[in-house]
């Protein structure tokens, strides 16, 4: 038998009733409802006046204020940002302060409640918040299991362009593969440098960088067209947590160096700067000793990897248990009669999809995790679904 249940609203309800029967006084009727006399006569008298409707509860808001403030002060601060819709409200108080010195005004906290009210402060735009696979964990235990990469910090040369010198180097043997000076940080600038590299050193396990802009977005894990490139040659993009550059600490440490023997003082063009760092490339890999490596060179720890970079991109694979899907270039996959958008990053490749639960599904691009898909959450009408952005 299930639990008896009444509402105030029931109780309220009975109570009238039983008081119209005139079988029970007021004092008895109260007693056996447990109310007070004073809130039995204010129910009946409720009644008495609007009927069932009575009954309802009514809100408990005070219908004015003492401490409220008042409508002329109100239309003033109002009139003044009408006229003035970027100021703020220290200035609209400074404002009607001087043109009615005698007004006690609220204070600045008020002000900017009574403009809200009104609708007269924009809504501010927030921001979609992008999951991050937190700080790396992988070891580096040989060469070629890490390289690192990263922008050291623009500068001038001597003509006045600003120079943005990309470089790489392994992680295990401290051996800087690459310094190469850029115009921008776009990805078809930098794109052509990797592919230099990974064709002269071969391809690593993973690449750790900062997720800045190329080799980061603000989208699913952080997938740019460069990293997305990364994961179709087999090499998986590590990123270290958002302002946190000792996570990454030896490339860092390089670029001290780099900066204090070859970009101050800087060289006349790029060309000139370019040669410069050439020179500090081959001084830092054949003749400085370095401190970590027991005072032996990079180069004499490092050697190229094994894993020749490919002619031709290899396809993606996935277990058979995954339901795969092809990204149309709006960047969404179909999904269930319905539309998933994913990235526009992997627009003309395929993901993966892995069911972990009923209706949970984790996304994957290649070895990468994406995200996680929560079918319950897709609404029939809705013939878009979302991607809860997950930890990896």
């Amino acid at each position: 038998m299930p639990w008896s249940h009444t509402s105030p609203m029931d109780q309220r309800t009975q109570f009238i009733a039983d008081f119209l029967r005139e079988t029970l006084s007021i004092t008895e009727l109260c007693d056996l409802y447990k109310v007070a006399r004073k809130t039995g006569y204010k129910w009946i008298d409720r009644y008495l006046r609007h009927g069932p409707a009575g009954l309802v509860e009514h809100s408990r808001r005070p219908a004015c204020s003492p401490n409220a403030t008042s409508k002329e002060i109100v239309q003033a601060f109002l009139d003044v940002r009408r006229r003035h819709p970027t100021w703020g409200a220290k200035k609209l108080l400074a404002i009607v302060h001087k043109r009615h010195p005698r007004w006690d005004l609220p204070g600045r906290s008020t002000v900017c409640d009574i403009l809200s009210r009104h609708g007269m402060v924009p809504k501010q735009r927030h921001r979609r918040k992008i999951g991050h696979p937190g700080k790396p964990t992988s070891a580096i235990l040989a060469p070629n299991d890490t390289w690192c990469a990263d922008f050291k910090g623009q500068f001038k040369t001597g003509d006045g362009i600003y120079c943005y010198p990309l470089t790489v180097t392994d992680g295990y043997s401290r051996y800087l593969l690459g310094c190469q000076g850029l115009l921008t940080t776009a990805v078809k600038e930098a794109k052509p440098v990797f592919t230099r590299l990974f064709k002269e050193f071969g391809l690593p396990t993973r690449i750790r960088t900062d997720n800045g802009v190329p080799f980061a977005t603000n989208t699913l894990a952080r997938l740019s067209g460069l990293s997305a490139w990364w994961v179709r040659l087999g090499i998986l993009p590590e990123l270290i947590e958002p302002g946190k550059p000792q996570q990454n600490g030896r490339h860092e440490r390089m670029h001290k160096t780099l900066k204090a023997e070859a970009t101050k003082p800087s060289a006349g063009n790029l060309a000139a700067q370019q040669r410069k760092f050439n020179r500090f490339r081959s001084e830092f890999n054949d003749e400085r000793p370095h401190e970590a490596l027991d005072q032996q060179t990079p180069g004499a720890l490092y050697v190229p990897s094994c894993r020749e970079m490919p002619h031709k991109l290899p396809p993606l694979e996935y277990p058979d248990r995954f339901e795969v899907r092809y990204v149309s270039a709006n960047g969404g996959i179909r999904w269930n009669n319905g539309w998933l958008n994913v990235s526009i990053v992997c627009v003309g490749e395929y993901v993966g999809l892995e069911e972990i639960d009923d209706g949970v599904w984790n996304v994957y691009f290649g070895p990468l995790k994406l995200g996680r898909l929560l079918e319950r959450h897709m609404r029939i009408e809705d013939v878009y679904g979302r991607l809860k952005r997950h930890n990896v």
